[in-house]
């Protein structure tokens, strides 16, 4: 029962919105797909979907094509970022709508609804209207009725974006075992988050301009990122990214800030490169090998987190501290970085090493 896109290519106007998209969906993982804004996420879940129609390939779907079956025989449910429920419908009506569309009859409709709205947390409020629920409640009440119907193929593009920080942790854990539940369906997931993508995803399919640009298991990918672009979109925040050379066994940053090549990296040529080094590996004001001066030009707290942004002499660099900081704008900061902990990438941009391997 998988799902496959063959060459996909996407244009609008001249800008390429999906380009050569090959890829096998089987049912019962989650797939997650992850990219910034714009990378084509939702172009993908449309393309499934039927909403958006592709320039080449094609899609197939149990092995035959998939393309020319129109929106409402695809057996597909959705989820979207906003709260999509019917206003004047209690939470149960909501849910049972699509099952006695579908001509179920009511008694059954009623007990597959019950049965789950009960996954979902929300049986004390089976009588009420979504406009007497929270928003994290709203947005169960939509994936209950999304998963209700027993779909083929379950779409969720960032359905949990509009949600505060709290919420939207709490429901990640609640989801991923919701979305195991239903092993006989293809679920593909959206977001721009990290840290969702590596909670809920069996696959990444991490998106940049159009493209695939690496698919995986979420370790693999958050250990191994096939290139700087990878790097960046998976961690959160962003990798610092830092231009570099190797010269006879030493990599040197900044123009004159040299330190021994750590023996994860191997024997790598002289050249040019670029280092990476997560924001939670960076000390400030600590004591390293390779020992970065900088100033501070942002400060962002992030609940018991703060996040420093700093211009050095190699470079700008971002470094993630527990607790809040009581720093200003314009203060000196000393970036320590842990040799053993850089990845490294050649000159194009590729993985050529990184820490453990």
């Amino acid at each position: 029962m998988s799902l496959k896109l063959e060459n996909i290519s996407v244009d609008n106007e001249n800008e390429v919105i999906l380009k050569d998209i090959s890829y096998e969906f089987q049912p019962g993982k989650i797939y997650v797909l992850i990219g910034r804004t714009r990378s084509g996420k939702t172009s993908m879940m449309r393309l499934v979907s039927g909403l958006l129609a592709s320039d080449e390939g094609s899609i197939l779907f149990r092995d035959k094509d998939f393309d020319g079956v129109p929106i409402w025989d695809r057996n597909i449910s959705m989820v979207y970022q906003q709260f999509i429920n019917y206003p004047n419908r209690t939470v149960l009506q909501n849910v049972e709508f699509p099952l006695l569309r579908a001509g179920i009859s009511k008694a059954d409709a009623k007990a597959r609804a019950l049965a789950m709205i009960e996954k979902v947390g929300l049986t004390s409020f089976l009588d009420r209207k979504p406009g007497q629920l929270s928003g994290g409640q709203q947005q169960r009440v939509a994936i209950a009725r999304a998963l209700v119907r027993n779909a083929d193929i379950v779409l969720l593009d960032e359905p949990l974006m509009n949600l505060d920080f709290k919420l939207r942790e709490q429901l990640r854990e609640e989801f991923r075992e919701l979305f195991t539940s239903a092993k006989e369906a293809v679920t593909i997931y959206a977001t721009t988050e990290p840290a969702e993508a590596l909670i809920l995803g069996d696959e990444l399919l991490v998106l940049h301009e159009g493209r695939i640009i690496q698919f995986g298991k979420p370790a693999d990918v958050y250990e191994n990122p096939a290139n700087v672009d990878v790097a960046r979109i998976i961690n959160d925040p962003p990798m610092t990214i830092l231009n570099a050379k190797i010269q006879d066994g030493q990599i040197i940053v900044g123009g004159n800030i040299k330190f021994k090549s750590p023996k994860h990296l191997g024997d790598q040529s002289n050249g040019d490169y670029q280092i990476g080094v997560r924001a939670n590996e960076i000390v400030m004001n600590g004591k390293g090998d390779l020992e970065l001066e900088g100033t501070i030009t942002l400060v962002e707290v992030s609940g018991s987190e703060t996040l420093i942004y700093a211009d050095t002499n190699a470079g700008e660099v971002i470094i993630q501290q527990e607790g809040i900081h009581n720093l200003e704008i314009g203060q000196k900061v000393l970036a320590a970085i842990d040799p053993k902990r850089i990845f490294l990438f050649d000159g194009s941009g590729s993985l050529s090493s990184a820490p453990g391997n």
